[in-house]
């Protein structure tokens, strides 16, 4: 494996080749820009290594009626949940881990925060007196400004009436 990580070409169409592709030929040819395996018999899912996420010509797989998933539009049978939907939400298999872990971060990112706001207005008298007070003078603000609008508009529908 050593010495194909300069590899830059390689061709492997209609060789009569079966079997899976192994994983190692997206994670391991990281100089590889050319990937020919058209008019094989090969199945399964196309691996999905860092280098064949450059490589998304299907193209390159054409003639394997057994290979399935990115980049070709056929989808792999484990692709879909129990319900026949999509489990990947219709996102690529990297993108959903980002999202996953988007979401998992919010939880602890809000008690994280919000503990903080806390525990600073608990321990800063300064800070608590400032906060409250600018929190009576919104309320105060939006009170007035309701206040004078519902007053227009009683007063505007008494000289309808």
């Amino acid at each position: 494996m050593q010495n194909m990580k300069n590899l830059q070409v390689l061709d492997l169409g209609e060789n009569e080749l079966s079997g899976i592709l192994p994983d190692w030929i997206g994670n391991e040819l990281s100089n590889l820009r050319i990937l020919r395996l058209q008019s094989n018999n090969l199945e399964g899912r196309i691996p999905t290594g860092n280098q064949l996420q450059i490589l998304n010509d299907p193209s390159s797989f054409e003639g394997n009626s057994g290979l399935c998933g990115k980049p070709l539009l056929k989808t792999c049978p484990d692709d879909k949940s129990p319900d026949g939907n999509k489990s990947s939400g219709g996102h690529e298999a990297g993108e959903e881990s980002y999202f996953s872990w988007f979401f998992a971060g919010i939880g602890p990112g809000f008690a994280v925060g919000f503990s903080a706001v806390c525990g600073i207005l608990t321990f800063k008298k300064s800070w608590r007196y400032a906060y409250f007070q600018f929190m009576e003078n919104v309320y105060k603000r939006l009170w007035l400004s309701i206040t004078l609008k519902t007053s227009k508009l009683r007063r505007k529908f008494s000289r309808c009436i």
